[in-house]
Protein backbone atom coordinates (compact mmCIF):
# COMPACT_ATOMS: atom_id res chain seq x y z
CA UNK A 1 0.00 0.00 0.00
CA UNK A 2 2.81 2.37 0.93
CA UNK A 3 4.59 1.69 -2.41
CA UNK A 4 1.74 3.13 -4.49
CA UNK A 5 0.67 5.95 -2.19
CA UNK A 6 1.32 9.52 -3.33
CA UNK A 7 2.46 12.14 -0.83
CA UNK A 8 -0.22 14.72 -0.07
CA UNK A 9 1.89 17.70 -1.26
CA UNK A 10 2.59 16.05 -4.66
CA UNK A 11 -1.09 15.17 -5.01
CA UNK A 12 -2.12 18.79 -4.42
CA UNK A 13 0.56 20.08 -6.83
CA UNK A 14 -0.53 17.64 -9.51
CA UNK A 15 -4.17 18.61 -9.10
CA UNK A 16 -3.26 22.31 -9.33
CA UNK A 17 -1.28 21.67 -12.51
CA UNK A 18 -4.16 19.73 -14.00
CA UNK A 19 -6.50 22.61 -13.24
CA UNK A 20 -4.05 25.16 -14.68
CA UNK A 21 -3.38 23.35 -17.94
CA UNK A 22 -6.79 23.95 -19.54
CA UNK A 23 -6.44 27.67 -18.77
CA UNK A 24 -3.11 27.90 -20.62
CA UNK A 25 -4.56 25.90 -23.51
CA UNK A 26 -7.59 28.17 -23.68
CA UNK A 27 -5.31 31.20 -23.67
CA UNK A 28 -3.22 29.78 -26.52
CA UNK A 29 -6.34 29.11 -28.58
CA UNK A 30 -7.97 32.49 -27.96
CA UNK A 31 -8.46 34.17 -31.36
CA UNK A 32 -6.47 37.37 -31.92
CA UNK A 33 -8.48 40.42 -32.87
CA UNK A 34 -8.14 41.78 -36.38
CA UNK A 35 -8.49 45.31 -37.71
CA UNK A 36 -8.95 45.16 -41.47
CA UNK A 37 -8.60 48.56 -43.09
CA UNK A 38 -9.66 49.50 -46.59
CA UNK A 39 -7.94 52.67 -47.73
CA UNK A 40 -7.87 55.02 -50.71
CA UNK A 41 -5.10 57.42 -51.70
CA UNK A 42 -5.08 59.76 -48.70
CA UNK A 43 -4.13 60.16 -45.06
CA UNK A 44 -4.44 56.44 -44.36
CA UNK A 45 -1.53 55.88 -46.75
CA UNK A 46 0.68 57.82 -44.33
CA UNK A 47 -0.59 55.83 -41.37
CA UNK A 48 0.07 52.59 -43.21
CA UNK A 49 3.53 53.67 -44.33
CA UNK A 50 4.64 54.69 -40.84
CA UNK A 51 3.34 51.62 -39.04
CA UNK A 52 2.37 53.62 -35.96
CA UNK A 53 -1.11 52.12 -35.76
CA UNK A 54 0.29 48.61 -35.64
CA UNK A 55 2.57 49.63 -32.76
CA UNK A 56 -0.33 51.10 -30.81
CA UNK A 57 -2.55 48.08 -31.30
CA UNK A 58 0.03 45.33 -30.76
CA UNK A 59 -0.24 45.42 -26.92
CA UNK A 60 -3.99 44.82 -27.30
CA UNK A 61 -3.37 41.69 -29.38
CA UNK A 62 -4.81 43.34 -32.48
CA UNK A 63 -3.34 42.63 -35.91
CA UNK A 64 -3.82 45.12 -38.77
CA UNK A 65 -4.46 44.20 -42.41
CA UNK A 66 -4.53 46.79 -45.22
CA UNK A 67 -6.31 46.67 -48.60
CA UNK A 68 -6.21 49.58 -51.06
CA UNK A 69 -9.26 50.55 -53.12
CA UNK A 70 -9.62 53.02 -56.00
CA UNK A 71 -12.99 54.42 -54.88
CA UNK A 72 -15.46 54.50 -52.02
CA UNK A 73 -18.33 52.39 -53.41
CA UNK A 74 -16.16 49.27 -53.69
CA UNK A 75 -14.81 49.90 -50.20
CA UNK A 76 -18.30 49.91 -48.78
CA UNK A 77 -19.23 46.80 -50.73
CA UNK A 78 -16.30 45.16 -48.94
CA UNK A 79 -17.70 46.39 -45.61
CA UNK A 80 -21.13 45.03 -46.47
CA UNK A 81 -19.80 41.52 -47.14
CA UNK A 82 -17.61 41.60 -44.03
CA UNK A 83 -14.21 41.89 -45.75
CA UNK A 84 -13.07 45.09 -44.00
CA UNK A 85 -13.74 46.78 -40.66
CA UNK A 86 -12.70 50.38 -41.31
CA UNK A 87 -11.98 52.80 -44.14
CA UNK A 88 -12.06 56.28 -45.63
CA UNK A 89 -14.67 57.42 -48.11
CA UNK A 90 -16.29 60.47 -49.71
CA UNK A 91 -19.67 61.83 -48.70
CA UNK A 92 -21.90 60.06 -51.25
CA UNK A 93 -20.88 56.36 -51.07
CA UNK A 94 -22.16 55.89 -47.49
CA UNK A 95 -25.63 56.94 -48.69
CA UNK A 96 -25.74 54.23 -51.35
CA UNK A 97 -24.28 51.72 -48.89
CA UNK A 98 -26.84 52.44 -46.19
CA UNK A 99 -29.66 52.24 -48.73
CA UNK A 100 -28.32 48.82 -49.73
CA UNK A 101 -28.45 47.64 -46.13
CA UNK A 102 -24.77 47.91 -45.24
CA UNK A 103 -24.17 47.96 -41.44
CA UNK A 104 -22.38 51.31 -41.75
CA UNK A 105 -21.20 53.40 -38.80
CA UNK A 106 -19.74 56.90 -39.25
CA UNK A 107 -16.65 57.27 -37.06
CA UNK A 108 -15.08 60.67 -37.90
CA UNK A 109 -15.20 63.37 -40.58
CA UNK A 110 -12.68 65.58 -42.32
CA UNK A 111 -12.99 69.29 -42.93
CA UNK A 112 -14.85 70.44 -46.03
CA UNK A 113 -12.63 69.99 -49.09
CA UNK A 114 -14.43 71.59 -52.06
CA UNK A 115 -11.31 72.26 -54.13
CA UNK A 116 -10.31 68.60 -54.21
CA UNK A 117 -13.03 67.56 -56.69
CA UNK A 118 -13.75 69.15 -60.05
CA UNK A 119 -15.06 68.83 -63.60
CA UNK A 120 -12.21 68.46 -66.08
CA UNK A 121 -12.29 69.14 -69.81
CA UNK A 122 -9.49 68.88 -72.38
CA UNK A 123 -7.39 72.04 -72.61
CA UNK A 124 -8.62 72.86 -76.10
CA UNK A 125 -12.28 71.95 -75.46
CA UNK A 126 -15.02 74.23 -76.73
CA UNK A 127 -16.77 73.71 -73.39
CA UNK A 128 -16.29 76.97 -71.51
CA UNK A 129 -19.16 77.05 -69.01
CA UNK A 130 -21.17 74.56 -66.95
CA UNK A 131 -24.14 75.25 -69.21
CA UNK A 132 -22.07 73.92 -72.12
CA UNK A 133 -22.06 70.50 -70.43
CA UNK A 134 -25.76 69.97 -71.16
CA UNK A 135 -26.10 66.73 -73.11
CA UNK A 136 -22.33 66.21 -73.23
CA UNK A 137 -20.89 62.84 -72.22
CA UNK A 138 -19.47 63.10 -68.71
CA UNK A 139 -17.46 60.34 -67.04
CA UNK A 140 -17.65 59.76 -63.30
CA UNK A 141 -17.57 57.01 -60.72
CA UNK A 142 -21.17 56.08 -59.90
CA UNK A 143 -22.12 56.54 -56.27
CA UNK A 144 -18.98 58.52 -55.39
CA UNK A 145 -18.72 62.02 -53.95
CA UNK A 146 -18.46 63.52 -57.45
CA UNK A 147 -21.87 62.07 -58.31
CA UNK A 148 -23.52 64.37 -55.79
CA UNK A 149 -21.27 67.26 -56.86
CA UNK A 150 -22.34 67.10 -60.53
CA UNK A 151 -26.02 66.93 -59.54
CA UNK A 152 -25.75 70.07 -57.41
CA UNK A 153 -23.48 71.83 -59.94
CA UNK A 154 -26.08 71.39 -62.67
CA UNK A 155 -28.82 72.51 -60.29
CA UNK A 156 -26.86 75.66 -59.42
CA UNK A 157 -26.56 76.55 -63.10
CA UNK A 158 -30.22 76.06 -63.90
CA UNK A 159 -29.87 72.58 -65.36
CA UNK A 160 -31.63 69.40 -64.30
CA UNK A 161 -30.54 65.83 -63.74
CA UNK A 162 -32.23 64.98 -67.05
CA UNK A 163 -29.67 67.23 -68.77
CA UNK A 164 -26.83 64.95 -67.65
CA UNK A 165 -25.38 62.35 -69.99
CA UNK A 166 -23.30 60.24 -67.61
CA UNK A 167 -20.81 57.48 -68.39
CA UNK A 168 -20.20 55.50 -65.20
CA UNK A 169 -16.51 54.60 -65.12
CA UNK A 170 -13.96 54.01 -62.32
CA UNK A 171 -11.03 56.47 -62.24
CA UNK A 172 -8.57 54.50 -64.39
CA UNK A 173 -11.13 53.76 -67.10
CA UNK A 174 -12.47 57.31 -66.97
CA UNK A 175 -9.00 58.74 -67.51
CA UNK A 176 -8.43 56.47 -70.49
CA UNK A 177 -11.76 57.50 -72.01
CA UNK A 178 -10.97 61.17 -71.33
CA UNK A 179 -7.58 60.93 -73.02
CA UNK A 180 -9.04 59.16 -76.07
CA UNK A 181 -11.79 61.75 -76.41
CA UNK A 182 -14.52 59.16 -75.78
CA UNK A 183 -16.05 61.49 -73.19
CA UNK A 184 -16.34 65.27 -73.20
CA UNK A 185 -15.65 65.82 -69.49
CA UNK A 186 -14.54 63.95 -66.41
CA UNK A 187 -15.63 64.59 -62.81
CA UNK A 188 -12.91 63.40 -60.45
CA UNK A 189 -11.17 63.93 -57.12
CA UNK A 190 -7.57 64.27 -55.92
CA UNK A 191 -4.97 62.93 -56.47
CA UNK A 192 -6.42 61.72 -59.80
CA UNK A 193 -7.52 65.30 -60.43
CA UNK A 194 -4.07 66.77 -59.83
CA UNK A 195 -2.43 64.02 -61.89
CA UNK A 196 -4.66 64.83 -64.85
CA UNK A 197 -3.89 68.53 -64.53
CA UNK A 198 -0.14 67.92 -64.56
CA UNK A 199 0.28 64.99 -66.92
CA UNK A 200 -2.41 65.38 -69.59
CA UNK A 201 -2.89 69.15 -69.35
CA UNK A 202 -6.57 68.87 -68.42
CA UNK A 203 -8.43 72.08 -67.59
CA UNK A 204 -10.64 72.58 -64.54
CA UNK A 205 -14.03 73.83 -65.65
CA UNK A 206 -15.46 74.06 -62.14
CA UNK A 207 -14.60 72.73 -58.70
CA UNK A 208 -17.00 72.21 -55.81
CA UNK A 209 -16.38 75.59 -54.15
CA UNK A 210 -19.75 77.14 -53.38
CA UNK A 211 -21.56 74.04 -54.61
CA UNK A 212 -21.02 71.24 -52.05
CA UNK A 213 -18.87 70.89 -48.95
CA UNK A 214 -17.22 67.62 -49.96
CA UNK A 215 -16.23 66.07 -46.66
CA UNK A 216 -14.56 62.70 -46.41
CA UNK A 217 -15.52 60.20 -43.71
CA UNK A 218 -13.91 57.44 -41.72
CA UNK A 219 -16.30 54.54 -41.27
CA UNK A 220 -16.66 51.16 -39.64
CA UNK A 221 -19.54 48.74 -39.10
CA UNK A 222 -22.04 49.08 -36.27
CA UNK A 223 -21.07 45.65 -34.96
CA UNK A 224 -17.31 46.31 -35.06
CA UNK A 225 -17.71 49.66 -33.28
CA UNK A 226 -19.83 48.04 -30.57
CA UNK A 227 -17.28 45.27 -29.92
CA UNK A 228 -14.02 47.16 -30.54
CA UNK A 229 -14.49 50.70 -29.29
CA UNK A 230 -10.89 50.74 -28.02
CA UNK A 231 -9.49 49.91 -31.47
CA UNK A 232 -11.61 52.56 -33.18
CA UNK A 233 -10.58 55.19 -30.63
CA UNK A 234 -6.88 54.46 -31.17
CA UNK A 235 -7.29 54.55 -34.95
CA UNK A 236 -8.98 57.95 -34.80
CA UNK A 237 -6.24 59.25 -32.48
CA UNK A 238 -3.52 58.13 -34.89
CA UNK A 239 -5.32 59.60 -37.91
CA UNK A 240 -5.72 62.88 -36.05
CA UNK A 241 -1.97 62.96 -35.35
CA UNK A 242 -1.17 62.45 -39.03
CA UNK A 243 -3.70 65.10 -40.10
CA UNK A 244 -2.34 67.64 -37.60
CA UNK A 245 1.24 66.95 -38.70
CA UNK A 246 0.25 67.16 -42.38
CA UNK A 247 -1.48 70.49 -41.91
CA UNK A 248 1.69 71.98 -40.41
CA UNK A 249 4.14 70.26 -42.80
CA UNK A 250 2.56 70.18 -46.25
CA UNK A 251 5.87 70.03 -48.11
CA UNK A 252 6.99 66.97 -46.18
CA UNK A 253 3.52 65.48 -46.43
CA UNK A 254 3.58 65.86 -50.21
CA UNK A 255 6.96 64.15 -50.43
CA UNK A 256 5.79 61.25 -48.29
CA UNK A 257 2.52 60.86 -50.21
CA UNK A 258 4.26 61.04 -53.60
CA UNK A 259 6.48 58.12 -52.62
CA UNK A 260 3.56 56.10 -51.26
CA UNK A 261 1.29 56.86 -54.22
CA UNK A 262 3.96 56.33 -56.84
CA UNK A 263 3.16 59.73 -58.31
CA UNK A 264 5.42 62.74 -59.10
CA UNK A 265 5.87 65.12 -56.18
CA UNK A 266 4.32 68.08 -58.11
CA UNK A 267 1.07 66.10 -58.22
CA UNK A 268 1.17 65.55 -54.46
CA UNK A 269 2.08 69.23 -53.97
CA UNK A 270 -1.10 70.32 -55.77
CA UNK A 271 -3.22 67.89 -53.79
CA UNK A 272 -1.87 68.81 -50.36
CA UNK A 273 -1.89 72.55 -51.08
CA UNK A 274 -5.66 72.63 -51.62
CA UNK A 275 -6.59 70.09 -48.94
CA UNK A 276 -7.58 71.38 -45.47
CA UNK A 277 -6.39 68.77 -42.96
CA UNK A 278 -7.90 67.89 -39.59
CA UNK A 279 -10.69 65.54 -38.52
CA UNK A 280 -13.73 66.12 -36.37
CA UNK A 281 -16.07 63.86 -34.38
CA UNK A 282 -19.39 63.00 -35.95
CA UNK A 283 -22.15 65.41 -34.91
CA UNK A 284 -25.84 65.72 -35.69
CA UNK A 285 -25.03 68.78 -37.80
CA UNK A 286 -22.60 66.76 -39.90
CA UNK A 287 -25.09 63.94 -40.32
CA UNK A 288 -27.70 66.53 -41.33
CA UNK A 289 -25.41 67.31 -44.29
CA UNK A 290 -25.45 63.64 -45.16
CA UNK A 291 -29.23 63.51 -44.83
CA UNK A 292 -29.54 66.21 -47.52
CA UNK A 293 -27.48 64.07 -49.87
CA UNK A 294 -29.60 61.03 -49.06
CA UNK A 295 -32.83 62.93 -49.67
CA UNK A 296 -31.51 64.27 -52.99
CA UNK A 297 -30.54 60.80 -54.20
CA UNK A 298 -33.92 59.40 -53.17
CA UNK A 299 -35.78 62.15 -55.03
CA UNK A 300 -33.71 61.37 -58.14
CA UNK A 301 -34.45 57.65 -57.68
CA UNK A 302 -30.73 56.90 -57.39
CA UNK A 303 -31.35 54.95 -54.18
CA UNK A 304 -34.28 52.55 -53.76
CA UNK A 305 -35.59 53.81 -50.44
CA UNK A 306 -35.55 56.78 -48.11
CA UNK A 307 -32.97 56.38 -45.36
CA UNK A 308 -32.35 57.88 -41.93
CA UNK A 309 -28.65 58.73 -41.71
CA UNK A 310 -28.81 58.88 -37.90
CA UNK A 311 -29.16 55.08 -37.90
CA UNK A 312 -25.48 54.98 -38.92
CA UNK A 313 -24.37 57.12 -36.00
CA UNK A 314 -22.45 54.30 -34.35
CA UNK A 315 -21.82 54.97 -30.67
CA UNK A 316 -23.83 58.18 -30.76
CA UNK A 317 -23.34 61.78 -31.81
CA UNK A 318 -23.05 65.15 -30.11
Amino acid sequence: MNRISIPRRRLIQGAAAAIALPSFAALAQAPARQFRIGNQKGTLNILKGRGTLEKRLAPLGVTVKWTEFTAGPVQLEALNVGSIDFGDVGEAPPIFAQAAGAPLAYVAATQHRPQTEAVLVPKGSAIKTVADLKGKKIALNKGSNVHYFIVKLFEKHGLSYADLNLAYLPPSDARAAFEKGSVDAWVIWDPFLAAAEKSIDARILADATGVVGNRAYYFSSLDYVAKNADVIAIAVEEINKVEAWGSANKGQLAAELAALWGLPKPVADITTARTPYGITPITKAILAEQQKIADTFFELKLIPKKINVLEAAGAGVA
